[in-house]
């Protein structure tokens, strides 16, 4: 491989070496599939991670090797029949923890992370590729690579050689999104997301995306001026996306299924909106009052670069966080279709955000009477011209995010 936006003509086996060596570099484990022991070849979870993690995790909880094979058997009952709905609570599992019920009825019950999101040093980060997976009596598939955390396979990879003229990167989404979930649905039960390259092109996105909602990731920092591309945006893609910290952020808080939808819908961040909403959330925190001037900052984002979206993610990091104690969120849009697009979003991301009370506000007389009635919590929709008229209204609540 070569660097620039030069083309570089490599096999499929070339760039899943190069591929794993980057994720070595950056302090991933690997062990090829066939030296993985105490695995049967129907298994998609690496068990002994997993009992490892959670016995370590909750020791101090004294949980016992009993609710460790439970908690266990609980992931394993997610069924990939019913693969949307399996992969949609092993998400929320995921990133809003599971509560566990103690065997021994006296002890208090204990809300589990899969995934310490808190201390990276507790978690096991493993890039493992060549694993044989066999299920539905089908010949048995080898995903090229695949990022285990904690014995869950969170990121699964898949590349196709430019040295071929018939394989395309549209071929590696393929293979994962039709030959895979025809044979080996299982392993989607526990993806967060899906990786595809073939060297020069690289993207990401969800499972159950079409393929044009596969982007690449083209930065590292946000503050970058000029976007990665060719084969420098798949360093970029590892560096920018797949550190291990930064993959534990975009696990959390920047993967959305809706409460209610009536297609298989799972968004997945762009990088634009993940540093918009990390960035404005840093800088929200640092302007609270009493210590900041209480302005959080502004945001410019190009039509069709996912604002709303942004302030969706931005609205999730400040309702789920205990730095601001439940505040409350205003969403303040310039168009009437642009309000009735958020509301549609907003109300179906209750669980997302963790507060049932989403609220479209109809006028400046209603939205006074809202916000006067609480201290603090709740998220309002309206329009700007719906309260112009009173500045003050807004001026002693804890968030307000405009949007044009």
């Amino acid at each position: 491989m070569y660097g620039g936006n030069s083309m570089s003509i490599f096999t499929e086996s070339q760039l899943e070496e190069s591929i794993v060596q980057l994720l070595i570099d950056k302090g991933y484990q690997h062990i090829l599939g066939e030296n993985i022991t105490n695995r049967e070849i129907t298994d998609v979870i690496l068990k002994d991670d997993l009992r490892s993690y959670l016995s370590t995790r909750y020791a101090e909880d004294d949980i016992t090797g009993e609710e460790v094979e439970f908690l266990i058997r609980e992931l394993e009952s997610l069924d990939g029949a019913m693969l949307y709905d399996s992969n949609r609570k092993f998400i929320r599992w995921l990133q809003d923890g599971y509560k566990l019920t103690r065997f021994d009825r006296s002890q208090k019950d204990i809300l589990i992370q899969f995934v310490d999101f808190t201390d990276l040093k507790r978690n096991t980060f493993k890039v493992v590729n060549q694993l044989q997976i066999l299920e539905n009596y089908t010949p048995y598939r080898i995903p090229d690579a695949l990022i285990y955390i904690n014995g869950l396979p969170l990121v699964v990879f898949e590349f196709k050689s430019t040295s071929r003229e018939e394989a395309t990167i549209f071929d590696a989404y393929e293979q994962i999104t039709v030959r895979y979930k025809r044979d080996i649905p299982s392993l989607f039960v526990y993806n967060a997301l899906c990786v595809i390259s073939d060297g020069v092109n690289s993207k990401m996105g969800s499972f159950f995306a079409p393929y044009e909602y596969f982007y690449a990731w083209r930065k590292v920092t946000g503050d970058e001026a000029i976007e990665s591309e060719g084969i420098k945006s798949l360093i970029t893609m590892i560096d920018g996306l797949l550190a291990q910290d930064r993959l534990l952020d975009v696990i959390k808080d920047f993967i959305f299924f809706p409460d209610d939808s009536k297609k298989d819908e799972k968004i997945v961040c762009r990088y634009p909106q993940y540093f918009a909403a990390t960035k404005l959330y840093k800088n929200i925190y640092t302007a609270m009052r009493p210590g900041g001037d209480g302005k959080g900052g502004t945001y410019f984002g190009a039509t069709g670069s996912g604002k709303s979206y942004a302030m969706l993610y931005l609205t999730r990091l400040l309702m789920r966080s205990p730095k601001f104690a439940n505040p409350t969120i205003v969403l303040i849009t310039d168009r009437v279709d642009l309000d009735d697009q958020l509301t549609d979003q907003f109300v179906k991301a209750k669980k997302f955000f963790g507060d049932e009370n989403i609220t479209n506000v109809e006028n400046r007389r209603e939205l006074k009477s809202l916000l006067g009635a609480r201290e603090s919590g709740g998220v309002f929709l309206t329009t700007i011209h719906k309260f112009t008229e009173d500045a003050g209204l807004l001026s002693n609540r804890s968030n307000i995010i405009c949007i044009s």
